[in-house]
């Protein structure tokens, strides 16, 4: 089991299952959590989990985490303070049809950027993959009607979706920048202080607004999910799956969220499948064997 947790595509695998899951949760408890109560806690249970991993190494290696002080800022600021923060907050006003099809957008929107950015370009092979992924992606957010698509129209939800792309795109394209030589827990706790420094005063306005949790056993259990899974193991993941294939590549396994969307809405809402969610589901597989593949 080790061994194959080594494999950076079954990382990437796990950890859109995961964050298919925060969606899910995010969304199904809205009432009961606000969105920057949400976000609050989900990182700081995850620093929790991932001091007691990072501490031995903080000695020997601060001075390569200060002199990288700026990136580490950053990359903070984007990845754990930004994206899961608009995307609670989109969440509140937006369907979950309209969230999952501009999320579906990361992809493209982290090769646009890393195109323009960082000069980087994939094989025409890859291109296709891509093409083909998102077509399955959109054929599922959109149940296979066209219709749906061409009467998309923006809210306030979609436009904090697509701030939460943007950071996210950014952040995937960041982790280029992330210090050599630091040890992967250390560098994701120092992330996890950034983002919470900056959630906290946030956090304190949302409680001033008189919008509190509504503690019972479901938004705990709820917390504690988003904390140790999409938080803690989903971060370690990714940041490791971009680390040995790249952020482009890595990015691709975004479209994999329809699918463990559709998955999970089954299981725990009863929702039966449709022909187009089989339909997309093999048309982002399909995609993502041919992005993997070289030449």
């Amino acid at each position: 089991m080790m061994k194959s947790l080594k494999n950076p595509y079954l990382l990437l695998t796990l950890t859109a299952l995961f964050w298919s899951g925060n969606m899910v949760v995010g969304r199904g408890i809205r009432a009961d959590v606000p969105p920057l109560a949400m976000a609050f806690w989900r990182w700081l249970l995850a620093f929790l989990l991932i001091l007691p991993l990072a501490a031995p190494h903080f000695r020997t290696q601060w001075p390569l985490l200060r002199r990288s002080w700026r990136s580490v800022t950053l990359l903070g600021l984007l990845g754990v303070g930004g994206y899961n923060t608009f995307a609670y907050l989109a969440l509140q006003t937006t369907t979950a049809t309209n969230a999952v099809l501009l999320n579906s957008f990361i992809p493209v929107a982290t090769m646009a950027i890393a195109w323009l950015v960082l000069g980087k370009r994939l094989s025409p092979l890859a291109c296709l993959g891509v093409a083909v992924s998102l077509a399955g992606a959109l054929t599922i957010v959109a149940r296979g009607e066209l219709a749906v698509l061409l009467n998309f129209n923006l809210n306030q939800g979609d436009l904090w979706m697509l701030l939460a792309i943007a950071v996210w795109a950014l952040y995937t394209i960041g982790l280029a920048w992330r210090p050599a030589g630091v040890d992967a827990m250390l560098l994701l706790a120092a992330f996890t202080a950034v983002g919470l420094a900056a959630l906290l005063p946030a956090y304190l306005w949302e409680m001033a607004q008189g919008h509190h949790i509504h503690t019972h056993a479901g938004s705990l259990a709820a917390l504690a999910y988003v904390g140790i899974f999409p938080s803690f193991i989903g971060y370690i993941f990714y940041n490791r799956g971009v680390a040995e294939v790249g952020a482009s590549r890595a990015s691709l396994f975004i479209h994999l969220m329809p699918v463990f969307g559709t998955l999970l809405s089954a299981l725990f809402l009863g929702e039966q499948p449709q022909h187009f969610h089989y339909v997309g589901i093999s048309l982002i597989f399909i995609g993502i064997f041919l992005t993997m593949r070289k030449g």
